[in-house]
Formats: structure tokens, C-alpha cells, sequence
């Protein structure tokens, strides 16, 4: 039976083109379900058919992972991106999977929220606030979707402030594979009864279950926001990410980034109040500054964040190795001199210690390994890890993109249980779940 056949019924349907791939594995149909319900048929169906399902948002992170195995059916959430319920007493909302981050912001905005989520694959397309039902720039694909933040656990430089996107997210309406629709969480910040399925689902890059709705919680838009900004000497960077830290100013993010055969950067944000956010900010430019070699005159505070704030990846350096590697908050400095010798470029949350590092493209698939695997131990020995994000086809077969993961086989029974078919994502995820 033709395959448009076997799901005809079930949702909005296409022919794939060549566009419609995940890392190079084409797909044969792309369906568009605008409901829970109507993912639950879509997924029955495939369920019964046999069929590989891969979800896409907006696949500004589709390459992320690892290629699927198989690929018949790219299920697109983009038109379930309504606004469900926006609770401003509660500090709750509720949006569809296929809601873009930039619009969600803009229209929490409104009612004085934010969803405290950086997103860091977005474009710099010009958007205005006072326009929330505006298109964005090209055709709502210009950044993340709420669905796409989730599946992989997207984090950005304020993480340091409200946690990760795992701490935002309190419920989850899901799909599974075989078309069951389930709830997990509910519209409460304290809500513990049951199993936390929402913190299960999140990060695990499609591969359980197919997210259709999501209740985050919500944070008040700052009165004012500063950027204390400082270059700092390589020698001296250990001790000014340590002396931010753990100074009494509050900052809701501490970024570093650092360029082979430059000076790194450094970059604190504060928010609150105007008059607290001034105060703290020249507290600590004084506490920095004795730091530094040039003293206060290397330190400033501005109202405009640093050109590569929460942008690891500039869309113009086409497809990098993109490595996520984390450490102790300690380390974070040997950590970022480790990526320097080996050529990458570091961007990242020096707070939480959580970076994001770079090799060119065109790196030798033998180099780029070697790169990885030193960067990799370095990690490990500073108690945290490195995973490949992304990288071309040549290099991503050639480097392990997670290396060591402990509880890989209860992930392989957590995997069974939800998807003994194996009909989402096969093969994506770690240890080829």
C-alpha cells in the first residue's frame, strides 16, 4: 500500500522534497498534525504500519544527534503553535509544541512575563514587541520552537539565573508511540505527585514520545538590565569568573568567550530594578576590576549585551563541529584554556559551567577526533562531559558524539518501554536509542 494511502485520514499530508531530511536521511512523507488528537492517529497508524517518525519544529536542531536509522514520516509541530493559556496570576503558560520562542516571548511580554529561555540558534532578524502576531522573518523559521527547546534541552547563558529548561518545564501533554496521549506535571509550580515524565521527556531528542502541548513557568520582565563587560588576560581568567560568582551582586548570567590567539571576554548580566541594577553594577566593576592588569578602565557596564551573547553558532560559518562540554564551575578556566589549545572557539554559561565549543568545518575527520577525545578528558577529569552536537556527515562518522554515559541501560528499558517498536527517532539518540 502506497504510504499516503496507510495515512490517509489521519492529518495533513505531503510528498517529501529534498528538503525534507534529518541529517541526510530523506524522508518519504512530511504530515502536519494541528491537534493532539490528531498526532494520536498519525502515530497510531505509523505505529501499526511499522513506520520510523522523526518530529521537526522549525529544524534549526535537526542535525543535532545522530542521523536515524530509518526515516518515513517527518511529523511537523508548526501548526500546533497556538498560545493556550497564559495565567498571570499564576506565572504559568501553556503553549503548543510548535510555538516559536521568539513569538511566546512576545507575547508573554504583554502581560509583563518571559519564559527565562535563551535560545541560541536564533537569527538576529529584527522583530518588535509591540507587534506579537507579526510572522517572523522568513515564514515563522527563523529560531527554536517551545517543542525543539525541549527535546534538546536548550540552554542558554541565564540558565545561571532560573536553571535549565528541565527546572521551566512543570507538564507536558505527550504522544506516544503506539498513539496513547498522556499528561504529565499540571498548571502548578509545586506540582510532585507521580513520576516527573515532563523531565524525562526533556532532552531525550524526540525519541519517547512526541510533545504536543507544554506548561512552563513563567518570570516578571526586569525593570532595567545591565552588561558589566570586561577582556580579561588568559592568567587572570580563573579568578574573575570565581570573584563574579561568588560576589553579592546577583548576576543572572556569566558568559566567557574566548578565540585562539585572543584575549577571552567576559560578560555579567544583572536585572532588577534601574537603581538596583546600577548599584550592583558598579559593585562589581569594583570587585573585578584589581583583577585585571588595566584596572577599572577594563571593566565597564553597558546596556548592550556583547555581539556573540547566547549565540554559540554564527549562521554564517555554514556546518562546525559544535561540542557541548561541561565541568565543575572551578574548572570552567582550565576547561576553556583546554578548547583554545585545541583550536575551538568557546562560547558558553562559565556560571553553571556549561560551554559550547567550535572546530572549523573543514577539520580532518582524524583531527577533529583527536580534538574532541582531549577536550573530552579534560572534561571528564573536571567532573563534567562532552558530547558532539553537531558535525558534518565525514566528521560525525568518525567521532563517538557522547562518549561515556552512565545508566545507558536503563535508558535502553526507559527506551523499551515507551517505544519497544522503535518507531521514534531510531538510532538518534545515545547509545543508538
Amino acid at each position: 500500500m502506497d504510504l499516503s494511502e496507510m495515512l490517509a485520514g489521519t492529518c495533513p499530508l505531503r510528498e517529501a522534497g529534498p528538503q525534507d531530511h534529518v541529517d541526510g536521511v530523506p524522508a518519504r512523507v512530511v504530515a502536519t498534525p494541528g491537534s493532539t488528537q490528531e498526532t494520536s492517529a498519525l502515530l497510531r497508524a505509523c505505529h501499526a504500519g511499522g513506520l520510523a517518525v522523526v518530529v521537526r519544529g522549525h529544524g534549526t536542531k535537526l542535525s543535532w544527534g545522530r542521523p536515524p536509522e530509518r526515516l518515513d514520516v517527518l511529523l511537523e509541530t508548526t501548526a500546533m503553535d497556538g498560545l493556550v493559556e497564559h495565567s498571570r496570576g499564576d506565572l504559568i503558560a501553556t503553549a503548543g509544541a510548535g510555538m516559536p520562542l521568539d513569538r511566546l516571548g512576545r507575547l508573554l511580554a504583554q502581560g509583563g512575563h518571559q519564559l527565562v529561555l535563551d535560545d541560541l540558534v536564533g537569527t538576529a532578524a529584527a522583530r518588535t514587541a509591540d507587534a506579537p502576531d507579526a510572522p517572523d522573518a522568513d515564514g515563522g523559521r527563523t529560531g527554536s520552537t517551545l517543542g525543539g527547546a525541549v527535546a534538546t534541552n536548550l540552554c542558554g547563558p541565564r540558565r545561571m539565573w532560573t536553571g535549565s529548561v528541565r527546572d521551566l518545564v512543570i507538564g507536558v501533554r505527550f504522544v506516544r508511540a503506539d498513539g496513547t496521549v498522556a499528561k504529565a506535571g499540571g498548571k502548578v509550580v509545586k506540582n510532585v505527585a507521580g513520576y516527573d515524565l515532563a523531565k524525562l521527556l526533556t532532552g531525550s531528542f524526540g525519541t519517547l514520545a512526541v510533545v504536543t502541548e507544554v506548561t512552563v513557568r513563567l518570570h516578571p520582565l526586569p525593570e532595567a538590565q545591565r552588561w558589566v563587560r570586561m577582556v580579561v588576560p588568559p592568567e587572570a581568567l580563573a579568578s574573575v569568573l570565581g570573584a563574579a560568582v561568588h560576589s553579592q551582586t546577583v548576576p543572572q548570567a556569566l558568559e566567557v568567550r574566548a578565540v585562539p590567539g585572543q584575549a577571552p571576554e567576559v560578560a555579567v548580566l544583572l536585572g532588577g530594578t534601574t537603581g538596583g541594577v546600577q548599584a550592583r553594577a558598579s559593585r562589581l566593576v569594583e570587585t573585578l576590576a584589581p583583577l585585571l592588569p588595566q584596572h577599572r578602565a577594563a571593566v565597564r557596564a553597558t546596556e548592550q549585551a556583547p555581539g556573540w551573547w547566547a549565540r554559540p553558532v554564527d549562521p554564517e560559518e555554514g556546518r562546525p563541529v559544535l561540542v557541548r562540554t561541561t565541568s565543575r564551575i572551578s574548572g570552567v578556566g582550565e576547561l576553556v584554556s583546554s578548547a583554545l589549545d585545541q583550536g575551538m572557539t568557546v562560547t558558553g554559561s562559565a556560571g553553571v559551567g556549561v560551554l559550547h565549543a567550535l572546530l572549523p568545518g573543514d577539520r580532518a575527520p582524524e583531527g577533529a577526533r583527536t580534538s574532541v577525545d582531549a577536550l573530552r578528558a579534560t572534561s571528564g577529569r573536571l567532573g563534567g562531559s562532552t558530547v558532539v552536537l553537531d558535525a558534518p556527515p565525514a566528521v560525525k562518522a568518525d567521532v563517538d558524539s557522547w562518549g561515556p554515559v552512565p545508566g545507558l541501560d536503563l535508558m535502553r528499558r526507559v527506551k523499551n518501554e515507551f517505544d519497544p517498536t522503535r518507531v521514534l527517532a531510531p538510532g538518534r539518540f545515545v547509545g543508538g536509542l
